[in-house]
């Protein structure tokens, strides 16, 4: 039995061979053995509205009033995240907000403080 690598993305160890790709079970990651654990975070170069690059871990301000899908809450323009995480995919934002709970934002709605 072959030792596979540990996921790039989440670092898990349950990695499997589907064809010539790895995949994660746990974040859905695939990548090919060729390419080996390629650095995820210099590939991420997800930038705010005004153009800043965003990292992990940063505070932001949303710039505009945002309506929550599914419900009649409004966030307000002004309203401040803390310790942003980045993801894949549309809204490449996933965070907390008082108030409000997990959220996923879109980097073209808000500015790194």
């Amino acid at each position: 039995m072959s030792i596979l690598p540990n996921c790039p993305k989440c670092n898990s160890e349950y990695t499997y061979e589907d064809g010539r790709l790895l995949v994660c079970p746990e974040c859905a990651h695939e990548w090919s053995l060729e390419s080996g654990t390629e650095d995820i975070e210099a590939n991420k170069n997800i930038k705010d509205a005004n153009g800043n690059v965003l990292n992990d871990g940063d505070s932001v301000t949303v710039i505009k009033d945002l309506k929550v899908k599914g419900t009649s809450l409004v966030i307000k323009m002004g309203t401040k995240v803390k310790n942003i995480r980045l993801i894949d995919g549309d809204h490449d934002i996933d965070c907390k907000i008082d108030g409000f709970g997990a959220m996923k934002l879109k980097s073209e709605f808000v500015k790194k403080i």
